[in-house]
């Protein structure tokens, strides 16, 4: 009986040896295997937008966070201080004032879509029936504020310094046949500033949060072919993460392209 027993223990022992050391077959993946990416982003359109390709970027291994972020400076500092991987809410012009005012390495790898700016009223239908004195509200950033004076001037509301374009600042106002007021505020309240003023040039992300639609609700709106292409931004060196890589593919795919175009119904164009 000893002898039998002894031969079992053996058999048993030289199985388990087996299993350990011949065995290939790899366990399924788990959360804890998947690399995490971190996303800070505008809520609409870009969190919907990363929203969409969250599920394939699952099956790529990749678990795909999104942090929403409501202001227009802190997701590039997140960017550059590690905080974040990457972030998606701006274009490229805005890039790179803010990236050469700050010394921020950073950098983009997809140029996704453009989200054509517009002049909103609650209090006109027509930029004709503009009142003498008033109110009209531009975003504050030097980026944009630029870029809203340069569409009123395109509009016909106010004149500008020949040549000043997208960096024009209030100071190039040249003609104001109705002597309106500007008024600089953050990007994000401007649609709540409609009540309150004449006029409002509302960036087209925090259009689509107050539930304006561009293309029908602006009084007047950038072309589609404007330059202003918003962007997916990260740190340099970082392109060539295949995380990050994976991730750019995915937002300039079929499956993004069409998204935008059957959900915003040219308020927001695809740029690829």
């Amino acid at each position: 009986m000893k002898r039998i027993a002894l031969l079992l223990a053996l058999i048993l022992a030289l199985t388990a040896v087996v299993a350990g050391c011949g065995g290939k077959t790899q366990a399924p993946a788990t959360a804890s295997d998947k690399k995490v990416l971190k996303v800070g982003a505008t809520a609409v359109p870009h969190a919907e937008i990363l929203r969409v390709i969250k599920p394939a970027l699952e099956k790529e291994g990749i678990d795909l966070q999104i942090v929403e972020m409501s202001d227009y400076v802190r997701p590039n500092l997140a960017v550059a201080e590690k905080e974040l991987d990457a972030n998606f809410f701006q274009h490229i012009p805005y890039l790179n004032k803010f990236a050469a005012e700050r010394n921020l390495q950073l950098t983009y790898t997809a140029a996704v879509h453009i989200e054509p700016m517009g002049i909103y009223s609650k209090k006109i239908k027509n930029l004709n029936d503009v009142p003498t004195d008033a109110v009209v509200a531009i975003p504050n950033d030097p980026t944009n504020g630029g870029r809203a004076l340069a569409l009123l001037a395109k509009a016909g509301v106010i004149g500008l310094k020949d040549g000043v374009g997208v960096n024009a600042t209030v100071k190039d106002i040249v003609a104001n046949p109705k002597n309106v007021k500007i008024r600089e505020l953050e990007a994000p309240q401007l649609p709540r500033a409609l009540d309150d003023v004449t006029l409002a040039v509302i960036n087209t992300n925090y259009a689509l949060e107050a539930k304006l639609v561009p293309t029908k609700d602006a009084l007047f709106i950038e072309q589609k072919d404007s330059p202003y292409v918003n962007i997916l931004v990260v740190r340099k060196g970082d392109e060539n993460r295949p995380e990050i890589q994976k991730l750019t593919k995915a937002l300039t795919s079929d499956q993004v392209r069409k998204f935008i175009t059957e959900k915003y119904q040219g308020a927001v164009v695809p740029a690829f």
